[in-house]
């Protein structure tokens, strides 16, 4: 008896975490844009859902009145951690680099981010949780890495110190 339970408590605490699945009805009211123009630049981007159920997010970044980022964020409800370890995203990019951020609470001022380079094909990105680093406005913090039992926030950024056109489609985000 000793040992099912043992399996069971296993299988339980490792189950993933779906963050977000993209479908034909996936509601997207809860994805916010956040661009450079709060701070006076003049980047774009939007985040739809295409035909084909994906999420996309696709911009412009523009390096005019000291801008150069677009981002994409979605809040929801504390995900509570128990052994998972790692972000896994299924997307497809354009061959830009993008940073996936998160935040264990949404009133936190600073993010964890990971930085990923896209190769214009569908891939399956894996993120450990533990080498996610804290930086607020482009700065590194003097922080530890992620080391939260819960996420509020995650979110897609592209910032490449250049003026570009970019487009990432997203699939599917989970915690395993």
């Amino acid at each position: 008896m000793k040992f099912l339970t043992l399996i069971f408590y296993f299988f339980m605490t490792t189950n993933p975490i779906i963050l977000f699945d993209f479908s034909k009805n996936t509601n997207i009211e809860n994805w916010f844009i956040v661009n450079d123009d709060v701070m006076g630049g003049k980047s774009t981007s939007t985040f739809k859902l295409n035909n084909e159920s994906h999420g996309v997010f696709k911009g412009e970044i523009s390096l005019k009145n000291n801008g150069g980022f677009s981002s994409v964020r979605y809040r929801f409800k504390s995900k509570i951690l128990n052994e998972q370890t790692k972000v896994v995203i299924s997307l497809r990019g354009d061959g830009k680099v993008y940073q996936f951020r998160i935040k264990s609470t949404i009133n936190t001022y600073f993010s964890y981010i990971y930085n990923f380079e896209t190769n214009n094909e569908w891939q399956v990105i894996e993120i450990p949780l533990k080498d996610m680093y804290p930086s607020f406005r482009g700065r590194r913090l003097n922080r530890s890495n992620f080391s939260s039992d819960k996420i509020e926030e995650i979110a897609f950024l592209v910032g490449n110190k250049k003026e570009e056109k970019f487009k990432l489609l997203i699939d599917k985000i989970e915690i395993k």
